[in-house]
């Protein structure tokens, strides 16, 4: 296990590498961050040569981007071009964004693995064709409109939550952001979940425990749904750096100054050290939660080895 640790990690190196050189080049190459700091008009010759001195943007591209990286394996991601650090609007932006992650993986775990164990173990039933539905309406419908949605019935008309959520953002006021976020993934991990329990219930380890006499209960939870669960957790850890980096709309509608947030301002702004910085560390969560969820495989299934 440790030598396939090491192993994985030192395979997280180029490709670390080439996704953070691939968004750098798309962000430095494809607009010109000096012409949004001017707004609509166009800007000085003097003072955008100064501007493009003053962020190194006068340098080969290729040399910039060995100045950000060494930056970045120093822990710093650089300066906006309003002055204030990258950290600083990272440490102000990620606690909110995992606090509202966390509640829609907690969403996804329980809704849509307890819908997609009932609808397997029911195939063909009525409630397995409601859920199915239901998932399908869930998946066709854009993320803004159910957030609006939500956000017009509970917010406005019925008064139940908030319209938008303070600038803390405690775990209270994200429980309806997050699941709004989590809605889709939430449909497909029910799908993917009866998918899993209805192919396995046919397999022959599950007819043997029944042969045993073992309980309904245990052959589903220890037999059953453990071995189902390869797809949803493959799935799951790698939605966890779409979730953070997919809740623009989601923290727009519900002004959630998250790391959403910050990454349509950079955008808007044509702000290229924010969003290189902030792209940066979620492409680190892709790396770290995909090892995770490669190392739990061989807890849900004794029979993965890993050398």
């Amino acid at each position: 296990m440790g030598r396939y640790v090491i192993r994985r990690l030192l395979q997280m190196i180029p490709v670390f590498i080439g996704a953070t050189l691939l968004i750098f080049l798309m962000v430095n190459v494809m607009g010109d961050p000096i012409q949004g700091l001017c707004g609509n008009k166009a800007c000085d010759p003097a003072t955008a040569a100064q501007l493009r001195r003053e962020f190194g943007l006068d340098k080969p591209v290729w040399q910039q981007y060995l100045t950000y990286m060494g930056h970045v394996f120093e822990g710093n991601f650089g300066t906006a071009f309003n002055g204030q650090p990258v950290i600083d609007l990272m440490a102000a932006a990620f606690p909110v964004t995992i606090r509202l992650t966390i509640v829609a993986i907690i969403f996804e775990i329980i809704i849509g693995i307890a819908l997609g164990v009932v609808t397997g173990l029911r195939r063909g039933r009525p409630v397995d064709t409601t859920v199915l539905l239901l998932t399908l309406v869930v998946i066709s419908v854009p993320t803004f409109v159910t957030g609006l949605l939500i956000q017009l019935l509970l917010g406005v008309e019925w008064n139940v939550i908030s319209p938008s959520v303070s600038p803390e953002a405690p775990f209270n006021e994200l429980i309806v952001p997050g699941l709004v976020l989590a809605s889709v993934s939430l449909a497909y991990v029910t799908r993917l979940t009866r998918t899993s329990i209805a192919e396995n219930r046919r397999a022959d380890y599950v007819r043997t425990a029944i042969a045993k006499g073992l309980p309904r209960r245990r052959v589903v939870v220890r037999h059953l749904l453990r071995n189902s669960l390869i797809p949803v957790v493959t799935f799951i850890g790698t939605d966890i750096g779409s979730l953070m980096g997919g809740a623009i709309v989601t923290e727009r509608i519900f002004n959630i100054h998250g790391v959403g947030y910050q990454l349509y301002q950079g955008i808007l702004r044509q702000n290229s050290q924010t969003v290189v910085g902030f792209v940066t560390v979620l492409v680190l969560v892709f790396l770290v939660a995909n090892l995770l969820v490669d190392l739990l495989y061989a807890v849900l299934d004794p029979r993965i080895r890993y050398a």
